[in-house]
Parts: structure tokens; sequence; C-alpha cells
């Protein structure tokens, strides 16, 4: 159960309300905290302590997201059913996050009822929860719950004993119940305008000592140990009954915590700067000399910063750095080295060079390009200062890597021959043969086989020569990957090889790319059948050991292979998650090009703004994986309008390259369209079965090809360019079934002008799927509505206008049968 709603709305107390009244059930908690930079797997810390035996081994232990979800899944088994509550995920590092993925693609298997808490007023467009979230939207078992800010009319019930003014409360307060809480408990009939406000003047009634201890606790979140506080407020400790008294503080297991954020939030932003630092300072003194336990480096990074204290910073962020890659948290480590960097003035360059490439691969492995490439720029220019010769190639060859990924391909190209030229000069090592496998790598997706393999044997020969199996894995890959797209027969078997030799040797990343190639090349000549057998395993893979570029790729490919199965929701779905967060540009092309084309299939509106975007993401890359999704979405949306000379237009790069790089399957999809769009250029000979024969006018055969793919759209193309009125008439059937409205008026007014009556209408098969009679759009935009989104921000997620996003809620409740769109929301299942 995903419970959401606004800081102060009620979340933790409905759920303590609920737990506490259960009975003959386990309840077990662990809540997110507040840091700057999150605790790796910090709820599960929580969990794992109040349970103890094999899974706080295993949480304590540093495994990896999967290793922690299978201990979770298997306490969950043990003993009387469960309540797990996971408070607050909306603070969550990287690692909780997956964790709770996985739990949840899981949790028909457990005796147990999890409670998630959210803030879903605090999830940006790019908040990693939300695609956690849209993840979770397709499991079983998954339930939703939004709470809502209190009535006007309850307001006024809670107000009544006190005097106040139950409407201006309720303004002023918004309904919100913590709110209300602190203004009533201040004991004023005078309202103040904000939460702070409120809390402060309940604080304000504390004596002088007991409101010094709750600043101690307020600089110490989640929550203050009692032999922390002593450290930090000895001569105030007997203050601590008046804190609790005034429900300032609560009890937790040995230690203390203000009742809400909100209220710790307020209190250390009143905290003078002189003695917050005071008390931070403290803080990172006795976390240094904790009574038990090892150092926790995430708390005293923190603190560290805080008290301004250089040395402990960099001393305990690059460890906490370590402690959250370990644990596959790759943007909390990232967060880290940022954190010692701020700090490095006076610092070797070495160990500056150092931060900047930790912080580069970290950013890189969690799709943060901008910084990374930033990063690595700034590690350049210091092995640059220090001359140190190896790191300057290792530094261009990691520097080409990231521009590959933002489409700064002739850039990367210029950066890796360059570190390919330092490092020949120098004794050869691991490095030149990376930098081999990356040159190798900007060919393969340039899909130049000769420079691809020329550099790729090159590698992989050194690779063997020095026992390195990092570029022996990388040079394999690249190989593979264009035996592949050539069709070469045992292609497969080597890559799995490869992929086994990647995982023993604990190469995530690069085994993640291994299972990146077993699928990303399968929508070019609709292989889907083979490549399926590893998207869930590698996705999985990938998610639980923090790669987000890599999850992007597979919920990409997913995205296209629904769209050409004929399943348009699903395929919706999977492009959303990719564009809910930019990593990047390759995935969010073909999540872009998907959603495009599905509203032009549809007959949505709204569909020419992301594939105008993909096309500019595609424009100067000369890439073909990026090139031909824009374009073939392009061409299908404007022969739908009719407009031939724009098929044309959004064709002629994709198929340039597509020629010069001998790519049968794009040259046939690119010519048939201009075919379509009136072009008397000849399809050449080599091309596929599905191109070549419909060409010959054998639409027939060409439709069975498609079907056996899988592709019911395409099939019902092939008919639809056929002279024969049967043909098109199935044409018109299969259109209509998928709810393809534009192709299957087209194909009817040809029907008519040749004389055919008696069509059928065909009501769209989404809008027959639901007793309301929504529509596909009004279902997707239902969903959004159930997760407590308001118009504006639907409109962003869906590239709608706000307007277009109005009229369909007020579709939607008129069919429903509803006057609110909480109402509307509650009949979700």
């Amino acid at each position: 159960m995903l419970v959401a709603g606004e800081a102060g709305v009620g979340k933790t107390v409905l759920v303590r309300r609920f737990t506490g009244d259960q009975r003959n059930v386990r309840v077990i908690t662990g809540a997110c905290d507040p840091l700057f930079t999150p605790h790796p797997l910090g709820p599960l810390l929580d969990i794992a302590s109040a349970v103890g035996g094999e899974l706080e081994q295993v949480v304590g232990g540093g495994r990896v997201p999967r290793e922690v979800a299978i201990a979770v899944v298997d306490e969950l088994r043990r003993g009387k059913p469960t309540i797990l509550v996971i408070e607050d995920i909306h603070w969550a590092d990287e690692a909780t996050l997956d964790v709770v993925r996985l739990l949840g693609r899981r949790i028909d298997q457990v005796p147990a009822l999890v409670l998630v808490t959210y803030r879903d007023d605090e999830l940006a467009r790019g908040h990693p929860l939300r695609v956690v979230l849209g993840d979770l939207q397709a499991s079983e078992g998954i339930a939703r719950l939004k709470l809502a800010p209190l009535s006007a009319t309850a307001v006024a019930q809670l107000a009544e004993p006190y005097g106040i003014n139950a409407l201006e409360l309720h303004h002023k307060t918004g309904g919100n119940p913590f709110f209300i809480a602190e203004v009533l408990a201040a004991g004023r009939t005078q309202i103040p305008d904000t939460i702070r406000d409120a809390v402060l003047a309940r604080v304000a009634r504390l004596s002088d000592g007991a409101r010094a201890l709750a600043e101690a606790v307020a600089v110490v979140p989640p929550q203050t140990e009692l032999w922390l506080l002593e450290a930090l407020a000895a001569h105030e400790m007997d203050r601590l009954e008046e804190c609790m008294a005034m429900g300032i503080l609560v009890p937790q297991a040995d230690a203390v915590a203000f009742r809400h954020e909100l209220a710790r939030l307020a209190t250390a932003e009143s905290t003078m700067p002189d003695r917050t630092l005071s008390l931070h300072r403290a803080a990172l003194a006795a976390l240094t000399k904790p009574p038990s336990g090892e150092l926790d480096v995430t708390r005293l990074a923190h603190h560290a910063e805080a008290a301004g204290d250089a040395e402990a910073v960099l001393r305990f962020a690059p460890a906490a750095a370590m402690r959250a890659t370990s644990a596959g948290a790759h943007r909390e480590a990232a967060a880290q080295y940022a954190r010692a960097l701020r700090f490095s003035r006076g610092v070797s360059e070495r160990l500056k060079a150092e931060l900047f490439e930790s912080r580069a691969h970290a950013c890189y492995l969690s799709g943060q390009f901008s910084p990374a490439i930033d990063a690595q720029q700034s590690a350049l220019a210091a092995y640059r200062a220090i001359n140190e010769q190896v790191k300057v190639g290792d530094s261009l060859r990691s520097l080409s890597r990231l521009l590959r990924y933002v489409g700064r391909a002739s850039e990367a190209l210029v950066v890796s021959k360059e570190a390919v030229a330092i490092l020949e000069e120098l004794p050869h090592g691991s490095e030149l043969a990376l930098a081999y496998a990356n040159l190798s790598h900007l060919y393969v997706n340039a899909e130049d086989d000769g420079q691809a393999r020329l550099w790729g044997v090159r590698g992989l020969e050194l690779a063997k020569r020095i026992g390195d199996v990092e570029s022996e894995v990388y040079s394999r890959t690249n190989l593979e990957v264009r035996d592949l797209v050539n069709r070469v027969p045992g292609t497969v078997d080597n890559l799995v090889q490869t992929l086994r030799l990647a995982q023993d040797n604990g190469l995530d990343e690069h085994a993640g790319r291994v299972f990146i190639a077993l699928i990303w090349w399968a929508p070019r000549d609709k292989s889907y059948a083979l490549a399926d057998q590893y998207c869930e395993t590698g996705l999985e893979y990938c998610t639980e050991r923090g790669i987000d570029l890599w999850t992007h790729y597979f919920y990409a490919y997913k995205a296209r292979r629904e769209m050409d199965r004929g399943r348009w929701e699903e395929a919706v779905r999977n492009a959303d998650l990719v564009l809910r967060e930019p990593l990047s540009p390759v995935p969010r092309i073909v999540a872009l090009a998907v959603i495009g084309l599905v509203r032009a299939r549809r007959g949505d509106p709204g569909c020419w703004e992301p594939l105008n975007e993909a096309a500019a993401l595609a424009e100067s890359t000369g890439e073909l994986q990026r090139l031909e999704p824009a374009a073939m979405a392009r061409a299908e949306a404007a022969w739908l309008e009719g407009r031939n000379q724009a098929i044309v237009e959004s064709t002629a790069s994709a198929l340039e390259i597509g020629l010069r790089c001998h790519s049968s399957w794009v040259v046939g999809e690119m010519v048939l369209w201009r075919q379509r769009a009136g072009q008397s250029e000849p399809m050449p000979t080599d091309v596929p079965e599905p191109y070549s024969v419909q060409v010959q006018g054998q639409w027939r055969r060409a439709a069975q090809v498609w079907t056996e793919l899988g592709c019911a759209y395409e099939a019902a193309m092939a008919l639809a360019d056929s002279n024969d009125d049967e043909a098109q008439r199935e044409a018109l059937a299969t259109f209509q079934e998928l709810g393809a409205r534009p192709a299957a008026a087209i194909v009817a007014r040809r029907l008519r002008e040749r004389g055919v009556r008696d069509l059928p209408r065909g009501p769209r098969a989404s809008t027959l799927q639901n007793q309301s009679k929504l529509t596909s759009r009004e279902v997707e935009i239902l969903t959004l509505v159930a997760e407590g989104l308001g118009n504006a921000d639907i409109a962003v997620r869906l590239f709608l206008s706000k307007k277009t996003v109005d009229h369909h809620v007020s579709a939607i409740l008129r069919k429903l049968g509803v006057k609110t769109r909480t109402q509307a929301a509650a009949q979700i299942k």
C-alpha cells in the first residue's frame, strides 16, 4: 500500500493508528532520514536491527539490493503475518528504492502488508521515486491511498473548543492537520501564516533549558540517541520531560525525536547560526567515538560539512561514497564525492583528480551525464597539471565515453583517438586496451563494421596478452554486437559466455552492457522472441546494482517492443518510465518516438512535440540507433496526416546512413515509407522479406511475415497497401481493433471511394474494455489523477496542453457519474 500525501497531512499518524489496532501480527518499521545525502539502505538498517538474525547480517554486510530484497522476503515468510512499514521514502537512497521495487515484484509471495509512505508534493519530475512508482504500477498486489487535507467542516469541529475563527484557520492551513494541531496547541487566538510560525509558537512556551535541548535534537536528524544528546546538551538533560510533556519531542528506542520533520526543520531554522555550528561540531566529535559499533561515516560526513570541518569532510565523505557504491547507491556516492570536492581547497592535485574521477564515474553509473562530464574534464585538467600521462590518456578515454552517451559523437571520436595516441607512446597496459575497446565501441555505434572490428581485435589481443579481464570483456562485447547485427550464427552463445565472464569477475557495468546488447537491436528486425529471454533478467540485474543508465535502455526496449506488438498502453507506460528522469538521449529518443507514434496512431493530440524532440536529439549524431526510431515515427505520423513531402524529409538522413552502413532493415523501412509518399526510388535487392515482397505486390505474403513476427499493425499496413477490397477490409478490422483511428479512417475512405459500403464503424477496443467507456487516453489520465497529480502536472507528464487535460478530466467525471477527482480516483482498482 503506497500512502501518499503532503507533509503534515497525517500519513504517519494514520499508519501508527492502523498498526496499533492490529493483533496477532508483527509490526516492523523503518524510516528514511532527511540528511542531504541519505544513508544507503537507511530504513532497511532500522528494520534489520529490529529483526536481527540473517537479515541483519545481510543488510549490515553491505550486500546489493537484490540480496537485501531476498533476505526481506525470506524474513517475511517466517512466523506470523507481518506489517512492514517504510516511512518517508521520498528521502530514500537509490539502493533502498531498488529494494522496494524488487520487493513489490515479490509481494504476492509473502503473508505481509507493506506500508510505504511518501510526500507526493515533493516529487519533482526527475525524482527517482517517480520511476519506482511507475514500475510498481503494473505489479500485482499494489494499491494506493492518497490522503487529502481536512475539510472545512472537520476544521470547524476541531477549532470549536478554542474560540478560533474556523474559516480563517481552514484558509490559512489549507486543511493540513499538522499545521492545525500546532496552531491550536499554541493556545493563541491569532493564527500564524506559516507552519514554521505555528511550531515556534509552541516552542516559545518552553523554558530556556528545554528550548536548548530541543535545538540540540533538531540538528541530528532523524532522531537523537540519548548518549549523543547527553554529549550535545548535558546540562539540559533534566528538561527532557518538559519537552515531551509539551508535545515537542517524542520517545524512540533509546532515543528521542521531534513529532514531525516539519517541527524539527522549523526549530533548526530558528536556531542561531553560532549555536547550530557549535552543536554540529559537538555531534561530529561525539560520533567519532560511539559507545558501540562501527563509525557511521554517512552521518559523520553530514555533520562534518555542517561544522565546516574540511579535514573531517575529506576523511568521511569519500568513505561514505565507497559505502554507498558497495550498496549500489551511485547517486548518493556521487553526492558524497561532490561534498568532498567542496572542501578540497588546498589538497594535492592528485587527490583532487581522484575525487573528480570518482565522482564522474558515480554520476555516469547513475545517468547524471552533465555533472559526469564536468567532473571528468576537471579530473583531466588535474592530471595534466601534474603531467601523469597514463591518467591523462585514461581520463580522455572516460571523457570520450561520456560524450558518446550524450550524442556528441564527433567530439567523442576525436577525444578517443587522442587517448589512444597518448597511451600508445607509453608502456602498453590496461588503459590502452580499454582505449582500443572504447574506440571500437564508437565505431560499433556508428555501424562502421570494419573500424569496429579493427580496434576491437586490437583491444582483445592486448587484453589477453596482459591478462586484463575488463578490457577483454569490453572488446568481446563490441565484436559480438557487430556479429549480432550481422546475424552471424552462434553469436548469442558467445555473448552469453562474455556475460558470464563479466559477472564472474564482478564487472557489473560491463555485464549490464552485454544484457543491453542481447535486447537492444531486436526492434530493428523484430527478433523479440530471442531478446525477451534476457530482458527481465537483465533489467533486474541492473536495477539491483543501481545502474540507472542501463535500466532506461531496458524500459525503452520494452516500450518499442510493446508498441510493435500492438500493446500501446503498456508501450506508453514503459516509455514514460524513461522520460520521467532524463538520462541518456539514446533511450530517451526511443521513448519519445514511441509516445509520439502511439498518439499519432490513436489520433490523440500532441504527437509532434515528442517526435520533434526525438528528431532534434538524433539529428547530429549520425547513429542509426538514434536516427531510425525518430525517422520511422515521424514518417508514419506524416503519412497519417497525408503529408508526403514530410515523409521524404523525415527519412532522408536515416536512409543515407543506412545505405552506407549496409543496414538492410533500416533501408527497407525507409524506402517503403518513401514509396508510400510517391517516391519512385527502387527497393534494394538485399532488403529483408517483408519489405521486398511488399514492393513486388505480394502484400499477402508481407502481411503473413509481419504477423509471424507479432506485428499486427504492420501486417494491416501491408494489407492496406493493396488494391484488394477484402484485404483492405481485413486491414480496417485490425486498425479498429487496435484503436488506430487515423489509419482506419484512411482505409475506410479508400474503400468508399471504390464504392464499398456497409463498413463497420468499430468502436475502439480500449474503450470497450472498461465499463465506463473511457478511452485509452482517459484511463491514462485517470491513473495519474489517482496518483494525486494536478492537471498542469499531468499535462507536463503526457506532453499535452493543460486545456486538453482539463477537457479529458471533465469527460472522465461525466462518464463515471461523479463530481470530484477524489471520487473518480477511488474507482481505480
